[in-house]
């Protein structure tokens, strides 16, 4: 595998992080939107202002939920993901991700696996890639991102991937509406057999590469999120992302695999430059 064919891998396993969509320029038809509400309304409702800062409250306490997703970035990806994640310190859990479609989906069939499994620590995170991965790694399955290597990494989307790991949990998606200014409260809707409130506005972003994207989020009567839907553009096209929250307080887990079965990728990275064996393409 060529140093570009390694990069190209390894980047596949940082997608692990891509939780929420990257934000993006929105459609047309989404900016003629936000538009409009910014006519109607100069400020949030305070109805809908209160309701959020008790959701943001609310779901900071509970620490933890289950969280299951559909993630599609343009051709990039198209992924489910479910498993548990809390972030009283940051954010820490286990995922199981499924890759459906698109670029990482036909690399990652490549490596021998369309699904893996991410541990989230305080300091970086964990992919388990397949068998034919490790069959070119040194027979470890496991590789380690720290978060602060993601900009150098990933390149010019180190940055975005590291606003989505942030922008992971349920308290964080209120707060993001709640800063936009733009909230408007759509109307109540039943939710996987939740009575809830629905919450929309347009969030502007300061990332490079974004602008704004739509957010509509769903609260129950015991003022937690059950349901997350985003809307934006990207470089690779548009992007969604919908996500159920349940389980709040559920117990979290997220062990550092075995170190003999484990390789940090900037070393990884380093040996695969080094190499003096032939190239052994991806496809």
């Amino acid at each position: 595998m060529t140093r570009t064919g390694a990069r190209t891998a390894l980047a596949v396993a940082m997608v692990a992080a891509l939780m929420p969509l990257s934000g993006g320029c929105t459609s047309a038809d989404e900016q003629r939107a936000g538009d409009d509400r910014a006519t109607r309304a100069s400020a949030p409702s305070a109805a809908a202002t209160a309701a959020l800062r008790a959701a943001e409250r609310a779901t900071e306490r509970a620490a933890s939920a289950r969280v299951r997703s559909v993630t599609a970035m343009g051709s990039l990806m198209t992924m489910s993901a479910d498993g548990v994640l809390g972030w009283s310190d940051g954010i820490t859990g286990t995922l199981t991700l499924t890759y459906t479609g698109g670029t990482v989906a036909d690399t990652m069939r490549r490596l021998g696996s369309t699904s893996m499994e991410a541990r989230y620590l305080s300091d970086a995170y964990y992919a388990r890639m397949g068998d034919a991965f490790a069959a070119q790694a040194g027979g470890r399955h496991w590789v380690k991102y720290a978060y602060d290597d993601l900009d150098e990494l990933a390149g010019s989307q180190g940055a975005q991937l590291q606003e989505q790991m942030r922008q992971t949990t349920p308290d964080r998606s209120v707060r993001l509406l709640l800063d936009s200014g733009d909230v408007r409260v759509v109307g109540t809707e039943t939710v996987r057999g939740e009575r809830t409130t629905r919450y929309a506005g347009t969030v502007d972003t300061e990332d490079d590469g974004l602008a704004a994207q739509t957010v509509d989020l769903w609260i129950n009567e015991r003022d937690l999120l059950v349901k997350k839907v985003e809307k934006g553009r990207t470089a690779t096209g548009e992007s969604t992302q919908t996500a159920y929250y349940s389980d709040y307080g559920a117990e979290v887990r997220a062990e550092e695999p075995p170190a003999h079965d484990t390789q940090d990728v900037r070393e990884l990275l380093d040996r695969r430059a080094n190499s003096t064996e032939p190239p052994e393409p991806l496809g």
